[in-house]
């Protein structure tokens, strides 16, 4: 079964039921849609991060991270030195791997190269949100849009941004509504994608 009863009774995507941390990220973040700048560039960091860990190691730490990395502030991120990756490496608060580390900070540099081009993170990405006829099948690890957005953002120069890192984003950020069929917050999610106003 793709959902089970969580502990109201109601069905939830049954991934989400293992610990109390991850319900409430369940339903109040995760496939809703997103056009923040700050969350959508944290979210790719922190997708980055989790590449060959589990997400409830990374939320676990995500206050962390937030004050080990300027609260993901992109400009602030890009000025980061030599110095910050070493402070980065001993700080036993967030994951210590010195390429992830360094991923972030040139994806902070490669963010500012986007937003000259594009206009924005936000008007970027969403132009990659699938159209209803082609969504990916319940709990696939890549989607056409993600290894388009992966393949761009690499051709941009970003790194840790695979086709399932990037999936994991866009359904997290809500550009895809993957919550299971019969989860209680699907059509929550639903409705917050019909009223949102995409980014241009």
């Amino acid at each position: 079964m793709s959902t089970l009863p969580g502990p109201d009774g109601h069905h939830r995507c049954r991934w989400c039921l293992s610990t109390p941390d991850y319900i409430a990220y369940h339903d109040t973040e995760w496939g809703f849609p997103v056009a923040d700048e700050r969350r959508l560039f944290e979210k790719l960091c922190l997708e980055g991060f989790q590449s060959g860990l589990s997400w409830r190691t990374i939320l676990a730490k995500r206050d962390n991270f937030r004050a080990a990395f300027a609260n993901f502030e992109a400009d602030r991120i890009a000025d980061f030195t030599a110095a910050d990756v070493e402070r980065l490496l001993g700080d036993a608060g967030i994951v210590r791997h010195r390429g992830k580390i360094e991923a972030v900070i040139n994806n902070a540099k490669r963010l500012r190269e986007l937003v000259r081009q594009e206009g924005s993170l936000a008007a970027h990405v969403w132009r990659f949100e699938p159209s209803p006829d082609d969504l990916p099948p319940y709990g696939a690890a890549t989607s056409p849009a993600s290894i388009a957005l992966s393949k761009d953002l690499k051709k941009r120069g970003w790194a840790f941004v695979g086709p399932t890192t990037v999936h994991a984003f866009l359904q997290a950020m809500g550009l895809i509504n993957d919550h299971a069929e019969g989860c209680v917050i699907r059509e929550q999610a639903a409705q917050a994608r019909t009223v949102f106003q995409r980014p241009r």
